[in-house]
């Protein structure tokens, strides 16, 4: 099989991060910091390592790395504890429903308002349609560091600039940059909300929310935390007060084997190699009558190494079905972010996307292109 869906999930692993998970169940089955034995204290540190890796990985610090099993439900704690009654939200016209379901809920339960920033190619235009949305009551903005459809890269530095002049939160959706593109929280992040089995090569079931000092943020679980387990409250320093429940110890510790992966082989290496694949397939497929590209030549910079497509008049699906039928992994539908097919008019039909990996291959990318031409 010819995997070109990583945007989903990257395939395959690294072999580190699969020894590192296996080492995990095997050695590390203990609850971290809920007894006193050696062998739940050496697990304690275990996991710390990891929170340290992302830490200095994002330049947050390690403490307030909280594990989660994924990014949405990274996003949603982000969100649901960032807001009261009366606030006001703006999200971007391209944001997963990670993003949009939990917004939309709390406005259809009357909690919060809120407003979409359209999406502009022009960067100034972009900002200003953010910051004409603030009102008095804006409290919070969220937004995706890189589409996940499109692959349209946002500009975060710029957008976490307007929010701290106005006072406002920046929750950043870093699902399809992380491990791809930097990100830190130099860029004026309050909460980074990141998965750890697509750009970091950790396992499925893994993800982190990470939350800048003197960023307070109410809980939406709680639970036994082994800390302050007199006290019915939930604890107020972190990672505590938001890991409640058993870790996911043998994912975690996975995770960071995929961090040193990306370390290793190096953020900038990995994005170049991955973009110049995307770039030679938007040309070579721009040949192709039948090909219908939704986005300008993937620039260095301005784009994830994404692409979104459609072939002939056949529905999305019907393409990628015919591609699998052909041994080749892509996906086809609206990649769960109906706001972002409706900004690019592409609502009725989705689109197909096309992912590669550190581990992609041109050859691979080459059959892709002929096997496309044969449909």
């Amino acid at each position: 099989m010819i995997y070109l869906d990583n945007s989903a999930t990257t395939n395959p692993k690294p072999a580190n991060v699969l020894s590192a998970s296996y080492n995990g169940m095997k050695n590390f089955s203990f609850n971290s910091g809920r007894g006193g034995y050696r062998q739940s204290v050496l697990t304690s540190e275990k996991i710390y390592d990891v929170r340290e890796k992302i830490g200095t990985l994002i330049s947050f610090p390690s403490q307030n790395i909280a594990f989660t099993p994924n990014c949405t439900l990274a996003l949603n704690m982000a969100i649901k504890g960032s807001v009261k009654r009366g606030d006001h939200i703006i999200i971007s016209s391209l944001e997963h429903n990670a993003v949009s379901r939990p917004v939309d809920a709390l406005a259809r339960k009357g909690i919060i308002t809120y407003d979409i920033a359209m999406f502009s190619f022009d960067k100034e235009e972009l900002i200003n349609n953010f910051k004409k949305l603030i009102r008095n009551n804006t409290s919070v903005i969220v937004c995706m560091q890189a589409s996940n459809v499109f692959g349209c890269v946002f500009p975060i530095k710029e957008i976490g600039e307007l929010c701290r002049k106005n006072n406002i939160r920046f929750i950043v959706d870093s699902a399809q940059g992380i491990g791809v593109i930097p990100i830190d929280s130099k860029d004026n992040i309050d909460i980074l909300c990141a998965p750890g089995h697509k750009g970091l090569y950790g396992p499925m079931g893994t993800g982190f929310m990470a939350v800048s000092d003197d960023t307070p943020l109410e809980t939406i679980i709680e639970g036994g935390t082994g800390s302050s387990s007199m006290n019915l409250n939930q604890p107020d320093f972190l990672p505590d007060r938001f890991e409640s429940g058993t870790l996911n110890n043998s994912g975690i510790i996975g995770l960071g084997a995929g961090v040193d992966f990306v370390r290793c082989r190096g953020i900038d290496k990995i994005y170049n190699h991955e973009l110049c694949l995307v770039q030679m397939l938007y040309k070579e497929m721009s040949k192709n009558r039948k090909v219908i590209f939704y986005t300008p030549f993937p620039e260095k910079g301005n784009f994830a190494p994404i692409l979104s497509f459609n072939y002939a008049d056949y529905p999305s699906e019907k393409t990628a079905q015919l591609l699998a039928d052909r041994g080749i992994a892509v996906r086809g539908g609206l990649h769960c972010a109906p706001l972002a097919h409706r900004t690019f008019n592409t609502i009725d039909r989705g689109t197909v996307r096309i992912s590669p990996s550190v581990f992609t291959t041109y050859r691979e990318c080459e059959i892709f292109i002929n096997t496309l031409k044969k449909l």
